[in-house]
């Protein structure tokens, strides 16, 4: 019965995503040539992400967004478990983020211009290095506009729920900007969307927000340690959800 039901959810929350895409998409191209729109672009951005999340059935709680300091900018550091994800970090951030994007959504006609407008990070995984010194400076160009940068540190979505070994690339990004990173734990999006699943369910999503790690006067010699210290409080927080050890404090 429960597969009966995803399957017409899937299609509702596929068609509002697709036209929430064409419409806000839109929207941002225009406005987000007006520097003075800038609220009015977050606005457009979110209510994209809650296109996804209500037809879909999630419940976010988020614990620890009083950690965020809105006047700051951060390298966000997550887990990745689901495509929901993007969606839940825009809602559950109090900061405006961008992210990085591989190169084939950029292919896409509208989402491409509209990603671009907003400073989404275009990634070819397949340059290597140059594309390392692309992102650099598609990232410094977020960070000079006041935005966080939210990266997956996992290089994709995880195949079994579980946490991944973490790239050093986020945090030598940190390092160099000398900007603090925000590390954020995601539980729940897995079971709403698998990776490669066909299907949608309803879920309760967790979001843990932990204080940020200041990175001003580290070196590239701290990189190695910055992200096992990250990927430390991501793991214990993650297991903790995993064992329903955490208070649930909605926010």
């Amino acid at each position: 019965m429960r597969s009966l039901i995803a399957i017409p959810r899937t299609a509702v929350t596929l068609l509002s995503g697709v036209l929430a895409t064409l419409i806000c998409g839109s929207a941002i191209i225009v406005v987000g040539r007006i520097p003075a729109a800038r609220g009015l672009v977050e606005k457009f951005i979110h209510a994209w992400a809650m296109a996804w999340m209500v037809p879909a059935g999630c419940r976010l709680e988020v614990i620890g967004r009083e950690k965020v300091a809105t006047s700051k900018s951060y390298v966000v550091v997550a887990n990745h478990l689901s495509n929901f994800d993007v969606m839940v970090c825009f809602k559950a951030l109090p900061v405006p983020i961008r992210y990085l994007a591989k190169k084939e959504l950029f292919s896409i006609p509208l989402l491409a211009t509209a990603m671009r407008s907003i400073g989404i990070v275009e990634v070819d995984r397949q340059a290597r290095s140059a594309a390392i010194e692309s992102v650099n400076q598609q990232s410094s160009k977020v960070i000079q506009h006041g935005d966080s940068l939210i990266i997956y540190p996992e290089g994709t979505r995880s195949r079994d729920g579980t946490l991944r070994t973490f790239k050093k690339g986020a945090f030598t990004m940190a390092v160099a900007a000398g900007m603090p990173v925000l590390p954020v734990t995601i539980h729940g999006t897995y079971e709403m969307w698998k990776p490669g699943g066909k299907t949608i369910r309803p879920g309760h999503v967790t979001v843990i927000i932990d204080d940020a790690i200041p990175t001003e006067g580290l070196g590239r010699e701290d990189v190695d340690d910055l992200r096992n210290r990250v990927r430390a409080v991501i793991e214990a927080r993650f297991d903790q959800l995993r064992g329903g050890q955490v208070e649930s404090t909605q926010s």
